[in-house]
Parts: structure tokens; C-alpha cells; sequence
């Protein structure tokens, strides 16, 4: 009984041996995404936005900015003058200004990062999904991300589809309805998009 038991599990091994098993190949690549990130023109267009912004509201600030400094030279010259009690007035009234306008800054920066990083996340978010959905359409097993926030220490440049994917986004984004709003144009400037 022993002796045919172990027949039969080698006319099995001996079997299953002959028949080559089904070996699925997986396809990988990868996208520089730093590469990527500078030519979507979505993301160009995005930081372009909000260096405009950044430029407009900046310009109104370091006017501000400029007329603190033309009244602190004139505090210097005046505050002989018009003697102490004037000068101490006077530079508490500057002092405070001058903490109002560091304020300023700090809130313009932070209120252009907050927007900016919304609306960049957003594209990141889209990026992502676009990628995955290229994945799975063209078979590919894993797709990594290399650059800035690199996944992979080493990729073959054929496995490289960074310049694919720009493209294709890009051509998604040009034939995108456009539905952002355009603000109101100040002063008689246009306003950039």
C-alpha cells in the first residue's frame, strides 16, 4: 500500500512537472514627477496664478511698506525739533505701524500658501487619479514615482512613461471646458490669468 502511495504521488510530481505553469508578466514604469509638476501646464498655469497675485498684493504693500520708511526718515529730522515729548509720541506711533505692516506680510504669505496649497493638492489629487487610471487602461502592474519624493532608487530609462503622461494630461487640460472665474480688473489693469 505504501509502495503505491508513493507511485502515485510521483506519477503526480512527475506530471504536474511536464506542464510549465503560467507565468504572468509584470509591467512596471515610472514617472519623474518633479519633471512632471514642471511641465503640466495646469500646474504652470496654477503657479503662475498665484505669483500674479502674490506680485499684485505685494505691490500695495510695499507701498505702504515705502511710505513707513519716508515718514520714519522724517520722524528722524523733525524729532529734534519738536523736542522729547513729540519724538516718544511719535515713535510709538511708528513702532505700532511698523509691527501692523510685519503683520501684513505674515497674512498675505500665509493667505497665498492656504489657496495656492488647496488648489495644488486638488492637482495632485487629479494627477494621481489621471496616472492610475492610465495604469490600469495600458496593463501595467505598478507604476512608481520618482523626483522630489522618489519611490525608486533605480528604473531603467525604458520603463520611463514621464513624457507620456505629461502629454496626455496636457492635451486633457487644453480641451478642458474652462470655467474658472476672472477677477474684476483693478486700476485699469487686466487682470493676468
Amino acid at each position: 500500500m505504501k509502495k503505491a502511495l508513493v507511485i502515485i504521488a510521483v506519477s503526480i510530481l512527475v506530471v504536474s512537472c511536464g506542464k510549465t505553469a503560467e507565468v504572468k508578466e509584470v509591467k512596471t514604469a515610472y514617472v519623474d514627477t518633479s519633471v512632471l509638476m514642471k511641465e503640466y501646464t495646469e500646474a504652470k498655469d496654477l503657479e503662475a496664478k498665484y505669483k500674479s497675485q502674490a506680485e499684485e498684493k505685494g505691490r500695495q504693500l510695499q507701498a505702504e511698506i515705502t511710505r513707513f520708511k519716508q515718514d520714519a526718515a522724517n520722524f528722524q529730522s523733525q524729532a529734534q525739533a519738536n523736542g522729547q515729548a513729540w519724538a516718544q509720541q511719535r515713535g510709538a506711533e511708528l513702532q505700532k505701524r511698523e509691527q501692523q505692516l510685519g503683520y501684513a506680510q505674515q497674512a498675505l504669505s500665509q493667505q497665498l500658501q492656504q489657496e495656492s496649497g488647496v488648489e495644488m493638492d486638488s492637482l495632485v489629487s487629479g494627477v494621481k487619479k489621471y496616472i492610475k487610471e492610465y495604469g490600469k487602461k495600458n496593463g501595467y502592474s505598478y507604476i512608481y514615482g520618482t523626483g522630489d519624493a522618489a519611490t525608486v532608487l533605480y528604473a531603467e530609462d525604458k520603463y520611463d512613461i514621464t513624457k507620456v503622461i505629461v502629454k496626455e494630461l496636457n492635451d486633457k487640460y487644453k480641451s478642458a471646458p474652462k470655467t474658472e472665474e476672472k477677477a474684476p480688473a483693478k486700476e485699469g489693469v487686466e487682470a493676468k490669468k
